[in-house]
Formats: C-alpha cells, structure tokens, sequence
C-alpha cells in the first residue's frame, strides 16, 4: 500500500516532486512561444516526465516511486471526475442534434477505425491501439488519460498514445485554419461551409480542447459564432467519453470471459470515475442554472469558485501526466517501430475528410 507505514514518506515525497514538475510545466506552457502553439500543460508535463526517466531515474531516491504511481492513477481518476465542473448540459443543448450527431458519429467511427487500424492493419497490441484511438476520438490526452485505468494498460503505452496526440492534433491546428482560407471559406472557397458549420467541423475533428480553441483565434476575421460553436462541440465529444468507457468496459469484459472460458456471470467492468464525471457535470448544470437568477454580486463568486476548480483540476492532471511520463522509459518501446504512427496517422485522415463529410451530411440533414 502506498500508504503504509513503510512507504508512506516516500509516497509524499514522490508526490510532492510529481508536483514541483507539474508546476514547472505550467510556467513553461504559459510562456508565450508555447502558449501560441496551443500545447497544454499536460503535454509539456509527460515530456518533461519521459526525460526524467530515461536521464535521471536512477539518481533519485527509489522510495518516491510509490507516490509517483499513486499521482498517476488516483490523483488521475479524481482530476478525471472534476473535469466535469468544464461542461454544463445547457451547452451541449446549444448546438443542438447537429452538434450531438456529429460527435458521436466522429467518436465512433474514429474509435473503430483506430482500433481496427493498430490491431489489424498494422499489428500493434490492443491496448495502445484502444489508447490511440481513444485520443483521437474523444479529447486528446485526457481521454487517452481517462481510458488508461479502464484498460489497466502500461505506463509507456499511455506515453505513445499521447505523443500521437500531440502529433496530429498540432498538425491539425495549423492545417484547419488553411482548409478554411484556401478552399472552405464561404466566400471564396469550393468546399463551401458558413462559419457555424466550420465550428462544428473543427470541435468534433480535432483532438484536444486547447487546439480547437486555438484554431478559429488563428483565422482572420473569424466570428465569435465559429469559436463558440466549435468549443461547445468539443465539450459534446468530452463529455461523451463517459459512455464510451462504459461501453468499453463491458465489450473487454465479454471478451475476458470468452477467451477465459470461465462460467458463471459475466463480471461488469464500470469505470466509476466516469460517471462520477457526469454527475459532476450535472452538478455544474445545476450551479448554472442557479448563477442565472442569482444577483450578479454572487454569480460573479461562483464563476470565480468554479474557474479556481478548474485551475486546479488542470494542475492535478498535469501531475497525472508527468507521472505517466515519469513510467516511461524507451527501452519499452521497442518492437512498436512506426505501427503508432501509420494508426494515427490513418485516424487523422479520417477526421480531416470523413470528419467533413459527416459534418456536411449531419447539418444538411438536421
């Protein structure tokens, strides 16, 4: 137990060096370079981890190991649960069954080509292949993060899945604002989308929160329309990935107990976190639905509390993600070769033009 008696200084030593770097990689992704790329600070957290480990490892104490897995897999599911104080269900209301549409055919498509894509195409092992294609599909590294636990998977596979993510998305977010100058632009463009449209393209295509709300800022002229349509979308696609793990979890559950042979009752794998990450989000509907009709002095105190919360949640996922990069070492990557690549890369395809052509249908249609 991380907490034993026997381990529990170590345990608050590791924790509180996984902090001391979660905090360096917030300064360093507030500093302006960083910061106009749209890279968070839970991507520049697992970088700094994966250097630690693979340079400095061995020159700190082995005893602090206990709090670093304890910051990767507890503190994850709690900042995973209070990530849910960033969606109300009044905004996904917003934008309607085009917005709900176009997530969950994106996430689900996404999901079952990226699986089929690493374990049959390009024969890598199931769980970086789910933990890829969770990335690509959902929100970036949280969902990669959030799927982690489900899974139980390594720490260097989770480490893969998010580099993929850090990869393609930053692509997309200088790909999406060309398309739309150069070819989708309603004015002048051949692929015509008004704004609105665009916004629903971007928040159900691209990766990570960040990235979406880095991209209508870099298109010139861009209405508010475009950026709040395309963060509102996102937020559908986060908060879908409660269903999504609970749906994985009974598919890994069936198929534990088909190649196990064993009888009895098929054991139920329930992400719990997960659906405390809605009920959280449902708390935050509530909270906002009380801001409204309170007087401005105490929604103001609200909106301030929950912005705090948030601040917060970001760090300790920041810390989830150095620890994970903290568990990772090169040598495990062996035997992957390019397999991670060519899948997300596959995935990232399908986004970029399946994402428009599902999102051309879904609004022509509702």
């Amino acid at each position: 137990m991380a907490f034993s008696p026997e381990k529990r200084a170590g345990t608050f030593s590791g924790i509180i060096f996984v902090a001391l770097v979660a905090a360096a990689a917030t300064y360093i992704s507030e500093l302006a370079p960083i910061a106009k790329l749209g890279i968070s600070p839970l991507v520049v957290g697992i970088v700094i981890g994966i250097f630690y480990a693979n340079t400095l490892h061995n020159h700190f104490p082995p005893s602090w190991e206990s709090g670093i897995v304890f910051s990767g897999k507890k503190i994850l599911r709690f900042a995973i649960v209070f990530y849910g104080f960033r969606i109300t269900f009044q905004q996904i209301s917003e934008v309607g069954m085009q917005g709900f549409m176009v997530s969950l055919l994106v996430l689900s498509s996404t999901m079952i080509i990226g699986i089929w894509l690493g374990t049959k195409m390009f024969k890598m092992d199931r769980d970086t292949s789910i933990l890829t294609a969770a990335g690509a599909s959902v929100c970036g590294a949280a969902a990669v993060l959030a799927t982690e636990p489900v899974l139980k998977a390594e720490e260097h596979k989770t480490a893969v899945a998010v580099s993929m993510v850090v990869l393609f998305g930053t692509i997309s977010m200088f790909l999406y604002p060309v398309l739309y100058t150069t070819i989708i632009e309603p004015a002048t463009g051949f692929l015509h989308m008004d704004p609105k449209t665009f916004g629903i393209y971007v928040g159900g295509t691209i990766h990570e929160v960040a990235q979406v709300v880095a991209v209508p800022a870099s298109v010139p002229g861009a209405p508010v329309d475009m950026a709040n349509t395309a963060v509102i979308v996102k937020m559908t696609r986060v908060i879908m990935i409660a269903p999504m793990l609970i749906v994985l979890g009974l598919i890994l559950s069936y198929l534990a107990k088909k190649e196990g042979g064993e009888g009895g009752k098929l054991k139920l794998v329930i992400p719990w976190f997960a659906v405390y990450f809605v009920g959280m989000a449902g708390v935050n509907s509530l909270i906002h639905n009380y801001t409204l009709a309170a007087p401005a002095e105490t929604a103001d105190m609200i909106k301030y509390a929950i912005g705090n919360i948030n601040i917060v949640d970001t760090f300790l996922l920041t810390m989830a993600m150095t620890a994970l990069g903290m568990g990772t070492r090169f040598a495990k990557f062996k035997g992957l070769g390019l397999a991670p690549i060519y899948t997300a890369g596959g995935m990232f395809v399908w986004l970029v033009v399946g994402g428009f052509v599902i999102t051309q249908m879904v609004v022509a249609t509702f």
